[in-house]
């Protein structure tokens, strides 16, 4: 069963210096019907204008991963870190215990445009933690490449949750296969262009909830990134 969440029916907010889009419950936008699907509570797609950003705020019990799909964000936070986030780089924070941090586009004339994911750790009350990769463009070319995991491998930052995150560049035309075992869940996010999966066809923006299904047949419609969330 796949569950199509349509790009144009997130939640909304344009506040000037940040255009976002909520696929699930998220500050002002409220809907008890999307707060989240399994241990992926928040999926924001973010564009912050040039020198703008999110100033010194607080987390706590949430794994935090950012992936920057045009320009930078600077990140700082009160564990000691401070990096620039930049395209196939992935960061993951571990707010667990309490942990505050800012987030700002240190570009003078380019916005940078971001998706931001929150999953719920499978404890309360971690160590903070913070780790980045890159992961280069040959990677993710038409294949699965893992980037986050409770079970790290391959090079992937740790979650602290039973949950593999894959992402992909795939080109139009491509067709890769993923097997779903039994009782777990999906989740897919196009960033960019538009995949059919299976019989379903997702645009940009566009999520998609997976549950019951052997096999993802995911082909590109257009050249698309995406995400794929596989979940208890």
């Amino acid at each position: 069963m796949i569950q199509i969440r349509k790009a144009g029916e997130r939640g909304h907010a344009n506040h000037g210096w940040l255009d976002t889009y909520h696929t699930f419950s998220f500050a002002d936008y409220q809907d008890p019907k999307h707060m989240g699907f399994r241990s992926l509570r928040v999926i924001n797609e973010d564009k912050v204008e040039p020198g703008q950003g999110f100033g010194t705020h607080g987390h706590r019990d949430m794994e935090i991963i950012t992936c920057i799909l045009e320009g930078e964000l600077q990140h700082k936070d009160s564990m000691g870190n401070g990096a620039v986030i930049r395209p196939g780089e992935v960061q993951r924070m571990s707010a667990g215990t309490g942990v505050t941090h800012s987030e700002f586009n240190p570009s003078k004339t380019k916005p940078v445009h971001l998706l931001q994911i929150w999953i719920l750790p499978d404890k309360a009350n971690l160590t903070p933690s913070y780790e980045q990769r890159e992961f280069k463009p040959a990677e993710l070319k038409n294949r699965l490449c893992l980037v986050a995991s409770g079970k790290p491998r391959e090079g992937a930052v740790k979650i602290h949750q039973d949950a593999d995150l894959y992402s992909s560049l795939v080109d139009s035309g491509k067709k890769l296969e993923y097997a779903l075992d039994k009782n777990r869940h999906a989740w897919i996010q196009v960033a960019r262009g538009s995949l059919r999966v299976n019989d379903a066809l997702l645009q940009a923006g566009d999520g998609a909830a997976v549950s019951k299904e052997e096999k993802l047949k995911i082909s590109g419609e257009s050249d698309s990134q995406f995400l794929l969330f596989d979940m208890a």
